[in-house]
């Protein structure tokens, strides 16, 4: 006989837990389906193995989405502080990073074995290394069939996630179901990617591999404010990550590598003070010896200060203050930390979280058309999307 249970949950990652505890805290009887070996496994490898679960300064305004709105519903409902006092309540210990974050001071796994336990208390049942073959809908059910059974349910959440880090198990799985249900996906892209290049620049960001820096990238109205690192194949970093969930092929980026200085008054005084003093040096009194020396030989101005132009001394300001990038693409999913765009959100009721069109059909976390910024806002997009769904069901 096929097992039929109030509640089915494909994916075990952090919107599908925050989802079955919720439901079950409902007395709904709830079955977890995840494909892979793990549980919370994109949980496990966040924040440096220790998992940025939260910021505390999440909002709508930390997301991009066809709309904007569309995340208010859930975060009126379930905020940042609500998880914290999760968090708190398991004697977790953490601690704030700079703009909001919070990480666990020990490690990601404490996060994990939280939403575990609060499953089991509520008794939800969790089936790994299992494939969902198919999915019907007939007769106000959702028949799923695996390798070894049917299962039925009266709603089905989809929590699969994006296409983001294939290595740990991602999957277009839910854009597919969206797909068999007539559900409209927007455009999907690598998100929170590191950028590459191509040619000359690729050369100076190799020669620098390794050397970090606080920076200011813009691309239209939109500036981050964070480190930027140099890589083998292009540039990195949190102000990077940030700025490619807004870059698309052929849009510049216009990066200040000195936000806080204006170069070119600093290096005319300079000239007239200390000629005798080599450019480079004088550089290095405000950006990393590594990164003053490569700039002033790719500019071939590594010379007396004294002894420069002051078209020579504009090109070397303009390069560290308006460096203009062409990127040639992103690292791509394997190492984008997750997907933009996604199931259209004018397909889904905000305040629900259940399907318009298909009743009993509910869509959470990364698969929706919400993308977060770097630092902990993603997370607390699944335990939101999670918690209101987990209400409804």
């Amino acid at each position: 006989m096929n097992k039929k249970f109030d509640v089915i949950i494909v994916g075990a990652g952090a919107a599908g837990l925050m989802c079955a505890i919720e439901a079950g805290k409902r007395n709904k009887n709830v079955l977890i389906v995840e494909h892979t070996s793990k549980i919370g496994e994109k949980i496990r490898i966040s924040g440096g193995g220790r998992c940025n679960f939260t910021n505390i300064n999440s909002n709508n305004e930390n997301f991009l989405s066809n709309n904007m709105h569309f995340c208010k519903s859930a975060f009126s409902k379930y905020t940042q502080n609500d998880f914290i006092d999760l968090v708190k309540k398991h004697k977790i210990q953490f601690h704030e990073k700079k703009l909001g974050q919070l990480f666990c001071n020990n490690s990601a796994k404490d996060i994990i074995e939280m939403l575990i336990t609060e499953c089991e208390n509520q008794k939800v049942e969790i089936k790994i290394d299992t494939e969902i073959k198919s999915i019907v809908h007939q007769e106000n059910l959702y028949i799923l069939e695996t390798k070894i059974e049917k299962i039925l349910c009266s709603s089905l959440v989809i929590a699969t996630g994006g296409l983001s880090i294939p290595k740990i198990g991602a999957s277009d799985f839910g854009y597919k179901i969206a797909n068999q249900f007539n559900l409209k996906v927007t455009n999907l892209y690598p998100a929170l990617v590191p950028l590459i290049f191509q040619d000359n620049i690729l050369d100076f960001c190799k020669s620098l591999a390794g050397v970090s820096i606080e920076a200011s990238v813009k691309i239209n109205k939109t500036i981050f404010n964070e480190g930027l690192i140099f890589t083998h194949r292009g540039i990195s970093g949190p102000s990077i990550l940030q700025i490619s969930s807004y870059w698309k092929p052929g849009n510049t980026i216009e990066i200040n590598l000195l936000p806080q200085n204006s170069l070119e008054k600093i290096l005319r005084e300079r000239r007239l003070k200390t000629p005798k003093q080599n450019i480079s040096n004088v550089l290095s009194n405000f950006l990393p010896n590594r990164l003053a020396l490569a700039i002033t030989n790719l500019l071939n101005a590594n010379q007396k200060i004294g002894d420069l132009s002051n078209e020579t001394l504009n090109k070397v300001s303009n390069f560290i203050n308006k460096l203009t990038v062409l990127p040639t693409g992103t690292e791509g999913y394997k190492t984008a930390e997750v997907t933009l765009g996604g199931i259209d959100t004018n397909e889904i009721d905000s305040s629900t979280m259940e399907c318009k069109n298909y009743s009993g059909l509910y869509f959470i976390g990364e698969v929706l058309d919400v993308t977060g910024h770097l630092g902990g806002h993603n997370f607390q997009w699944a335990w939101s999307s999670g918690y209101v769904a987990g209400q409804n069901v």
